[in-house]
């Protein structure tokens, strides 16, 4: 069972979730895949949404470029939220856009 940054003998509820030892195991690097590399749709790809990072690299064709802000912005997004506010929004629940 993946535990996304942290042990969980027994799959009991962490009791101390909100004392600031939880680590994101991909929040850093979604983060920075968003800002260098997310013309190429790195962020979703490393995030496991495959569809939608085809989706980032039509629409970056189209625009000639100009969407390489929508990347962007999601990669300071990701890097500004919690650790455990990011896991639970885009690797547990999957949420694909912003």
């Amino acid at each position: 069972m993946e535990t996304y940054g942290y042990n969980n003998p027994g799959g009991q509820q962490n009791p101390n979730s909100g004392n600031g030892n939880y680590k994101s195991e991909k929040k850093l690097a979604a983060g920075l895949l968003g800002i260098l590399l997310g013309t190429f749709g790195a962020n979703k790809f490393f995030l496991g949404y495959t569809q939608e990072g085809i989706i980032q690299i039509v629409v970056n064709i189209c625009t000639c470029g100009i969407a390489t802000v929508i990347p962007l912005i999601e990669g300071i997004i990701y890097l500004t939220m919690s650790d455990e506010q990011f896991d639970q929004t885009y690797v547990r629940n999957k949420k694909a856009w912003f």
